[in-house]
């Protein structure tokens, strides 16, 4: 790398913005990272897209890092004021994230990025073209096990019911396998999965 182009990559990320986690202090990105918001009454949001308007703060999505934030009070030292948080905030965050990763493979369908159902997606598979494969929790056992042995290093989600990923690929039948080609798509619906798998594993 020449040094001018060192110097304008240092200058580009210091133009950045720092996020931080209330929680504990971790360096994230907006990819990484889940921003909240206050209400006209003080009430916390989630800001899932990340671009309501106001003073935001970050946290890790997690729900220890929730958890940690809210019992020592960091959004309301980040937001320098008195903040309410809703008894059902996780549940709330949980649906949130579960409906941005669900929306993503819905877009993924409609721009002809998904491949549905066990032959489309095992074909997708073999090609080798698939981003991340997609299986139902509650689906069978034997085709979830088929085709995370053929994925091998593909990210394989299993996040949500038959009835979930059937009402997101906008189809009247339980879905149970899908896959979406390498690309902006399956980086978008990974983005989401994973935020929505960090919080409900809590790892």
């Amino acid at each position: 790398m020449t040094p001018a182009l060192e110097t304008a990559k240092a200058a580009s990320a210091r133009r950045l913005p720092e996020r931080r986690c209330v929680a504990t202090g971790a360096a994230l990105t907006p990819e990484e990272g889940l921003r909240f918001v206050l209400s006209p009454e003080g009430e916390l949001a989630p800001d899932f897209t990340g671009k309501l308007p106001g003073r935001g703060a970050w946290l890790t999505p997690s729900r220890p890092a929730l958890e940690t934030a809210l019992k020592k009070g960091a959004f309301a030292r980040s937001f320098k004021s008195g903040v309410k948080a809703p008894d059902d905030l996780a549940a709330r965050i949980d649906a949130g994230l579960a409906k941005q990763a669900l929306s993503a493979l819905g877009l993924a369908r409609r721009t002809g990025d998904a491949a549905v159902g066990f032959e489309k997606a095992r074909a997708m598979l073999a090609e080798g073209a698939a981003g991340v494969l997609v299986n139902a929790a509650d689906g069978g056992e034997d085709g979830r096990r088929k085709l995370k042995a053929l994925a091998g290093d593909v990210p394989v989600v299993e996040a949500f019911a038959e009835a979930e990923l059937a009402a997101a690929l906008g189809r009247d039948e339980p879905t149970v396998h899908a896959a979406i080609r390498k690309g902006p798509a399956a980086q978008r619906f990974l983005k989401e999965a994973r935020r929505l798998m960090l919080f409900r594993s809590g790892a």
